[in-house]
């Protein structure tokens, strides 16, 4: 049984399952790293249903996706969670750059080095995106028809979420202070040869004044944090921590939000059909709406699931919760 070297995961392993460390390349000449998840009893003369999957947006492999990767092989699918473009072990000059065009991409990346695997089943080839991923993954199946069933979890829209803020909150006023501050960065960055880092969702105090910060989240979490950003610094700063996760030690950089304004996400995902789509939620999640409206564009087949008295991040790790038996029945019927 192969293992991982100076295995950093941040969940309970499970011995029983082989692992490998990957490396495939997408389009765009990015080296993307991945673990390679293979099932229980795995005859290598076989050919076997697969299910690629990343996530959460500013997450490594180690984390949120390698759980879910696992837990599905012990089910009996290979899975493949990966590193998205220019984060963790992947490849990029330029270090924690979010592109809506690349990150799509490397789903279909994922699914290419999947697919020549000589144990795969190329017309049995699943994808799971995990918070906002899972934007990008339905993005990619809307038109990779490789992409034979596609589920997300606690789906994130990236793009909506930069450009009407959360909840829609966010005003056409500070949509354009926001649009100048980034024009602003990009004459800083452009003078000091280098890009500066920031927060992708850019929050406003009560008198319309930016709140500006390097970091997603300090080492302390603040007293006065509200019930969101506890939950994330709690996952992300405690118990699933990882130095190569952008989200538990620095921020992306700060003119991300560029790309995801001008490329929206999932413009096209009611053409996924009629291949499946399952969109799993949380009761309590605070994202729940984004996953709602996302179901409602989607044609059919397709099913939601709302787990009972689950918030965003209990679907990152929380396996009372996580409906896996509920991911496992749906890939072993359309894979």
């Amino acid at each position: 049984m192969s293992k991982l070297a100076n295995d950093t995961r941040v969940f309970k392993i499970d011995t029983r399952i082989d692992v490998q460390n990957v490396r495939f390349t997408n389009r765009y000449g990015f080296n993307l790293a991945g673990h390679l998840y293979l099932p229980l009893n795995f005859d290598s003369t076989q050919k076997y249903a697969a299910i690629v999957i990343s996530g959460p947006f500013g997450a490594v492999k180690e984390q949120s996706s390698g759980l879910y990767a696992q837990k599905l092989a012990a089910a009996g699918f290979v899975t493949l969670a990966f590193d998205q473009s220019m984060t963790g072990e992947s490849s990029g000059p330029v270090r924690n750059v979010a592109s809506p065009e690349i990150f799509v991409e490397d789903f279909s990346a994922a699914v290419d080095f999947i697919g020549i695997q000589h144990f795969v089943d190329r017309q049995r080839i699943g994808a799971i995106g995990i918070c906002g991923l899972g934007s990008h993954v339905l993005t990619a199946a809307s038109v990779d028809v490789r992409i034979k069933a596609v589920a997300t979890s606690v789906m994130y829209d990236m793009a909506d979420s930069m450009w009407k803020g959360l909840n829609n909150t966010k005003t056409a006023e500070q949509r354009n202070i926001e649009k100048q501050l980034l024009a602003d960065q990009r004459w800083q960055d452009a003078e000091d040869g280098y890009p500066a880092t920031g927060l992708h969702e850019l929050p406003f105090d009560e008198n319309n004044q930016s709140i500006e910060a390097d970091k997603l989240f300090a080492a302390d979490l603040a007293a006065d944090a509200d019930p969101v950003t506890t939950e994330f610094f709690n996952y992300y700063r405690g118990r699933a921590f990882h130095p190569r996760s952008i989200n538990s030690t620095t921020a992306w950089t700060a003119t991300t939000p560029l790309g995801y304004y001008n490329f929206p996400l999932q413009t096209h995902i009611d053409q996924i059909a009629p291949r499946p789509v399952l969109i799993v939620t949380g009761e309590k999640a605070h994202s729940r709406y984004m996953a709602e409206e996302s179901y409602e564009r989607l044609n059919n087949p397709k099913e939601l699931v709302i787990v009972p008295g689950a918030t965003h991040t209990d679907l990152y790790d929380q396996m009372n919760l996580i409906p896996f038996e509920k991911f496992v029945a749906f890939f072993n019927e359309n894979l």
